[in-house]
């Protein structure tokens, strides 16, 4: 996923509700949770993907962090149909994640270099070129750059 699949563009004329993840698409058992993600730019069909992230045995085990979130979610925002919701009930804007993100890291981070990190991070797993240039919806082996 990219960022602008979990957030607004911080322009708001150009929002788009069909995008946008619906809670109702959630779906969370012992080893995973999932969602539907009805469209993306990658997405030249318009089918939408199922997103699924799995249990890792850490501590940062991304469904336990999850489900924190979704507690807190659910307890402040029940009538809300959307899934990634900040604090005041808004879908999170661009500049919303930009600005918490650069509490953790320095300037030089940004979407675009996550992305890029993402790449180098599926390397070093010893995962096959051909499928980082998938999972990072990459048109050309420009990802070859960054490993």
């Amino acid at each position: 996923m990219r960022l602008g699949e979990l957030t607004y563009p911080n322009n708001p004329k150009i929002h788009d509700d069909r995008k946008v993840i619906k809670i109702t698409s959630l779906k969370i058992t012992e080893q995973q949770y999932k969602f539907f993600l009805p469209g993306h730019k990658a997405d030249r069909f318009f089918e939408g993907n199922n997103i699924i992230i799995r249990r890792q045995n850490s501590v940062h085990d991304p469904l336990k962090h999850f489900g924190l979130y979704i507690l807190s979610r659910y307890a402040h925002f029940p009538l809300s149909s959307k899934l990634w919701l900040t604090s005041s009930g808004r879908i999170p804007t661009r500049s919303f994640f930009m600005n918490r993100i650069q509490k953790f890291f320095d300037s030089s981070v940004a979407g675009q270099s996550m992305h890029a990190g993402g790449a180098t991070h599926l390397t070093e797993q010893g995962v096959a070129p051909a499928i980082i240039q998938a999972i990072g919806c990459w048109a050309t082996d420009t990802f070859q750059i960054y490993i």
